[in-house]
């Protein structure tokens, strides 16, 4: 293990997170899962030849299946190979770095559903210009509230596309 020395003492390089093959089984099981959903609600709306054509699951139907067999494939090679791959995925300053925007987007899409769009729009960009950005308030408070108005007006006076709403729209009537 190599090691470096930061701001705040030495930094592990190389330090094992999750293996490769660990990840390659994983992704294979969420998409042979996401396979099954795709190939279950095809065969609802009917995924057979009718008289007329297919019917409308018909082609999803095989893509799901298509997406199944290439995910067993790699899920099976995976456990029974005799040299496995178990180099690092990931290292653990790479995996805080993803973490680092992965969490607070999470929050984000989670803070739609409670706030709408807009309103968790902007403070989504104004947590990640302080926290990351390091920018001073002056600067923030413009972006976090202009880029969420031009994209209010945009989508739902110019375009007419509604997005998700919060309490607050519905105060102003939208």
């Amino acid at each position: 293990m190599s090691t470096e020395t930061g701001h705040s003492g030495p930094i592990a390089h190389n330090e094992k997170t999750v293996t490769n093959r660990t990840m390659d089984m994983v992704v294979a099981v969420l998409f042979m899962a996401l396979s099954a959903l795709v190939m279950s609600d095809s065969w609802r709306v009917g995924a057979s030849w009718a008289s007329d054509g297919p019917q409308a699951g018909y082609f999803p139907f095989y893509v799901g299946l298509i997406m199944f067999i290439a995910s067993a494939a790699t899920l099976v090679q995976n456990l029974v190979t005799r040299h496995p791959d178990n180099a690092n995925f990931v290292d653990r300053s790479q995996l805080v770095s993803v973490m680092q925007v992965l969490v607070p987007t999470a929050v984000y899409v989670g803070l739609i559903f409670l706030v709408g769009i807009y309103l968790a729009s902007a403070v989504f960009i104004a947590f990640f210009m302080w926290w990351l950005g390091k920018y001073p308030i002056v600067k923030i408070l413009p972006v976090a509230i202009g880029v969420p108005l031009v994209l209010f007006m945009m989508f739902e006076v110019w375009f007419l596309v509604p997005l998700p709403k919060g309490p607050l729209e519905a105060a102003l009537g939208y």
